[in-house]
């Protein structure tokens, strides 16, 4: 083999003497295929005599291989072999096994053979003294009262000092501080036990800014004796080592860490502690504004000046005193700043010294100024954080504890974690815009306030669930003919735009249904006929069928009877005015949806200042108790609760829901019953006798005169004579007279026994009748008819607030 001179940038190269070795090389079919001269003077067969002939002619006679392991890559052994002169040699072999060109390990085998032994290394021999001075392993003797005996040149360089100052201290006193008592611990103990032991350690020399990062074995030194006389340090500098797994633990945290929540703030605040004080001592994230108006963040090339929103920062120091714009702060950045700089070039911006490379900026903003000069800030590094194309804000990391500037491998990092970073705010950007959507949707769909009446004072609350969004839980109260008033809690199954649309159009079933005045179970009945169409249009679509649940209720209070109905929804609990719970038994039915079963309705009396509980089964249920103890826990909180209704909904849902928020929707509809006295209300029985009319106007303006209503006597007098002339003529006896007033509406009711309801017409010029109604509705404010169970009411309103 030829040497060749070594160049600059080689690694250094020598020239290799085969005659020293001897080397032969065995296809994989047994056959010879090379032999240097190092194996003729071994066995005396030249390269003609051997090339291309089997290897086993060179086994002495009777001398056999022992076969390698299975599938091991080198082999070694004494083999008999047969020198040319016919002597038999024994020789210890060494052979490797060679890789073939396609990578496969059938290429035969290298054998090799040591001609000539150097002897062991003499400890006078200058390779003696080379070994210890210039191994690239640093290196430290100590002696048995653990004094530094000698240092190579590397361990020099580590701790940045000669041997000559070093020589007699110990440990503790070259490195100094916890580090170097530790040190000089372990030094302690393997000197005590003659074992060995692996350490890692930072050391920083004299000149320099940060510590290198050491594997070092300490291992004990023997005399012939085997006596422990010392102790021997070894070390491997493997700073770019541990700063490469401190680069690939930051990733694996930032993808842990980061992207815990969907919520926007909280992820970019994450991020700002995931980089402290691994990458930096104090990190901002300052997000586009648009992001926190729900706007779709700008696409394209972008330009200064920016005006940034601070939605997180981390710092080494406890408060982050650093900050010059406070959490949830805005701020503007021109052109000459590094947020702005990385913002429109759209890449990583690194600046060193501050104070001159971003002089115009500090220059413009004195405040910023006097922070880098209060904390020595050396370096910065403004990192886009962008996802999908669009741009989202700018992570700003900045040094000045730590001394060594942002090196090419920082920067790859920093892009990659913020990039993972980029992508969850985007995500929960995108889930914070779709939620608030839902729930603008939602709030829509549920009553914005509640009606004033004189039957009830209701209050209500809903919280849609903290994780899951929006829901379908709705609740209502419907004024009714007769001052009455309807009261409704649902729940959708399922979250979502979906869940809230479906809400709203049983919401507005339910309304439409409430006007025609249904009793309660065959208005659930109406509605499970229209949440089996919905399935059905869902089936069809191939969504998920449609499921509710529904309580409703309708007070009277003239009569202070409340009929309740329920379709698989939580009963309502009942408190009687001093507090106790009143046992209200209401079947419970099925769920809307199942179709062709009936629903059943309970009627109760209820004393004035009766409270009413309806509510959705998030309210009771959860992870930690059944709906049984949610329902006991829910009497409890309502009879503990007092002062007005609002407030006591408010105690309600803080005692009830956990303080993260509640797993599932909750809605919540409070009422607290009022009666009517019975001066309020005046009741005839009316013969069906056309000349009962002008009795019964005689009847009424006395009523009015007595409840001081005269102002209203003439339109009185018109609508109930209409309406009681109507009753005789179509409808069918006993006819009663029923009017009802609070401090806002009088009501004029005329009952039959007739199932036929009454119906606007237009009357022809010359026509006698079939102008009454069309009267009555032009008279009142509102008008209309209900069905009894013993035929129908014609009822009419009249407002006195317009007498």
């Amino acid at each position: 083999m030829r040497s060749r001179k070594l160049t600059e940038g080689d690694a250094p190269a020598y020239s290799f003497d085969g005659t020293v070795t001897a080397r032969a090389i065995v296809a994989a079919d047994g056959s010879v295929v090379e032999w240097n001269e190092g194996a003729r003077r071994l066995l005396g067969w030249s390269e003609p005599d051997v090339l291309g002939r089997s290897a086993g002619r060179l086994l002495a006679p009777g001398g056999s291989v022992r076969q390698p392991p299975s599938g091991s890559p080198v082999w070694s052994g004494t083999v008999p072999l047969r020198h040319q002169n016919g002597r038999t040699v024994s020789v210890w072999l060494l052979a490797h096994l060679r890789r073939a060109a396609d990578g496969d390990g059938d290429g035969g085998w290298l054998v090799l053979c040591p001609l000539e032994d150097p002897g062991p290394l003499s400890r006078d021999e200058p390779l003696s003294a080379a070994l210890m001075t210039q191994s690239p392993c640093a290196a430290a003797v100590f002696d048995e009262r653990l004094r530094l005996r000698g240092i190579n040149d590397v361990m020099a360089d580590a701790v940045g000092m000669p041997e000559e100052n070093l020589r007699g201290l110990h440990m503790n006193e070259i490195v100094g501080g916890r580090q170097g008592e530790k040190l000089e611990e372990q030094l302690r103990e393997v000197l005590g036990s003659g074992r060995r032991k692996d350490v890692q350690t930072f050391l920083r020399a004299a000149d320099e800014d940060g510590a290198h990062a050491w594997s070092a074995r300490i291992a004990p030194l023997t005399d012939t004796d085997g006596q422990v006389i010392g102790v021997c340090v070894t070390g491997h500098d493997i700073t770019e080592q541990y700063q490469a797994r401190q680069r690939l633990q930051l990733v694996n945290e930032a993808s842990i860490r980061i992207g815990t929540t969907l919520d926007v703030t909280r992820t970019a605040q994450e991020l700002a502690d995931v980089c402290v004080p691994t990458l930096a001592d104090f990190v901002s994230v300052d997000l586009m504004e648009s992001l926190v108006h729900g706007d779709e963040p700008a696409a394209g090339p972008l330009s200064a000046p920016f005006t940034l929103r601070r939605a997180a920062h981390q710092s080494v120091n406890p408060g982050s005193p650093e900050a010059v714009v406070e959490l949830g702060g805005v701020d503007v950045y021109p052109a000459t700043s590094p947020q702005a700089a990385s913002l429109t070039a759209g890449r990583t911006v690194v600046a060193t010294d501050p104070a001159s490379t971003l002089a115009k900026w500090l220059d413009w903003d004195p405040v910023r100024a006097a922070r880098v000069k209060e904390y020595g800030i050396h370096a910065t590094m403004s990192v886009p954080i962008r996802a999908r194309g669009t741009t989202l804000g700018v992570a700003v990391l900045t040094r000045f504890q730590r001394k060594d500037p942002f090196t090419p491998d920082d920067e790859m990092l920093a892009e990659e974690v913020t990039a993972r970073a980029g992508v969850c705010i985007d995500n929960a950007r995108r889930f914070s815009r779709e939620r608030e959507t839902a729930l603008a949707l939602q709030r829509s769909l549920l009553p914005q306030t509640l009606p004033s009446m004189p039957a009830l004072e209701a209050a209500s609350r809903y919280q849609p669930a903290a994780k899951a969004g929006v829901g379908g839980d709705w609740f209502d109260v419907i004024p009714l003919s007769g001052m009455r008033v309807a009261m409704v809690v649902g729940d959708v199954v399922g979250h979502g735009i979906e869940a809230s649309a479906t809400m709203g159009r049983l919401r507005t079933a339910v309304r439409t249904l409430a006007d025609v005045d249904l009793a309660p179970d065959e208005l659930l009945t109406h509605v499970d006929d229209l949440v089996v169409r919905l399935s059905q249009e869902a089936g069809a679509q191939g969504v998920t069928e449609v499921g509710a649940t529904c309580l409703y209720a309708v007070y009277d209070p003239v009569s202070r009877l409340c009929s309740f109905a329920r379709a698989g929804h939580p009963p309502p609990v009942v408190l009687a005015p001093d507090g106790r719970r009143l046992d209200v038994h209401v079947p419970a039915g099925p769920p809307l949806g199942l179709g062709g079963l009936p629903f059943e309705s309970t009627e109760l009396e209820l004393p004035e200042g009766t409270m009413l509980a309806l509510y959705t089964d998030g309210l009771i249920e959860s992870r930690d108790r059944d709906i049984d103890a949610g329902h006991e826990l829910l009497t409890l909180a309502l009879s503990g609760s007092t002062g007005s209704l609002d407030e006591v909904c408010q105690d309600v849902m803080g005692s009830m829901l956990p303080s993260s928020g509640a797993p599932d929707d909750v809605a919540l509809l409070l009422a607290r019953t009022r009666g009517l006295k019975p001066s309020q209300v005046a009741t005839w029985a009316l013969p069906a006798n056309p000349a009962v009319v002008a009795r019964t106007r005689q009847y009424v303006l006395d009523k009015l005169a007595a409840w001081e209503l005269t102002e209203m006597a003439f339109t009185v007098e018109l609508v109930v004579s209409e309406l009681v002339t109507n009753a005789i003529r179509h409808g069918a006896p006993p006819i009663q007279l029923r009017l009802i007033h609070d401090d806002s509406t009088l009501i004029c009711e005329v009952s039959d026994c007739s199932g036929t309801a009454p119906h606007l017409r237009r009357a022809k010029t010359f026509d006698e009748g079939g102008r009454g109604l069309l009267l009555v509705a032009q008279l009142t404010q509102r008008w209309g008819s209900r069905h009894t169970g013993e035929g129908k009411t014609i009822w009419a309103e009249l407002s006195l607030a317009e007498s």
